[in-house]
């Protein structure tokens, strides 16, 4: 099985280190000049105006997964739909920025769909070097799974009562798995990190979430979003 990561950017490069553990053959498409290259990986350039021929030829499509990351949601739009309009059984996983994006990349027939804000910039790059979101979000990507990776804000805080999140059995008391924390300022940490462990829940804290959607609706309610 190969990889083809469409987006020569910080999400991109994030998304092939991850898959290089589980896929040897991961290729990394640039729009532009080729800068920035990792030796660890192929780096080929792309035009959206191509027809895939090279691509056909070069890789066994029956046995690929790609990803789009292009930063430009209009560009990734469209590569979705071309890719799709050629490959019809390809698995394509492809980054939103936002729920409205989310919903025309199913529609131009990505296979999945991770939601991702502005303000979260580098949440992802930060998610995906943790073991134990490496393994949940390979079930989400890869896997015929109903879990969601959503972003929520808490506007309730009082109901944790001044703990802190890594002290929190989120699974046992809420059916839900907080990833990581986004704070009012931007900046942003994973669960368990250190720094999590000092700052207790406040509100207008975002949390990245994992769940089933009646839990994460729940959970929604329960923090104070809905």
């Amino acid at each position: 099985m190969s990889v083809l990561v469409f987006g020569n950017n910080e999400y991109g490069v994030e998304i092939a280190k991850n898959v290089q553990y589980k896929y040897s053959n991961v290729t990394i498409f640039s729009l532009g000049d080729l800068e920035d290259q990792l030796s660890d990986f192929h780096y080929e350039k792309f035009d959206l105006s191509d027809d895939w021929d090279e691509l056909n030829e070069k890789h066994d499509m029956q046995k690929v997964i790609i990803f789009c990351a292009l930063k430009d949601e209009a560009q990734n739009i469209f590569l979705t739909i071309s890719l799709r309009s050629v490959f019809k059984d390809v698995t394509i996983i492809a980054l939103a920025k936002n729920n409205e994006d989310s919903n025309k990349l199913h529609m131009a027939g990505a296979t999945k769909v991770i939601p991702i804000v502005e303000t979260t910039a580098n949440i992802i790059t930060d998610m995906l070097k943790k073991p134990i979101v490496t393994e949940v979000l390979h079930d989400i990507l890869y896997e015929d799974s109903p879990l969601k990776v959503i972003q929520v804000e808490v506007k309730n805080a009082q109901r944790f009562g001044g703990e802190y999140p890594a002290d929190i059995n989120w699974s046992r008391d809420h059916g839900v798995l907080v990833l990581s924390i986004i704070h009012q300022d931007g900046s942003h940490e994973f669960i368990y990190s250190s720094r999590a462990k000092h700052n207790v829940i406040s509100n207008g804290d975002i949390f990245i979430v994992v769940g089933y959607e009646t839990d994460i609706q729940e959970f929604k309610k329960y923090i104070g979003e809905e």
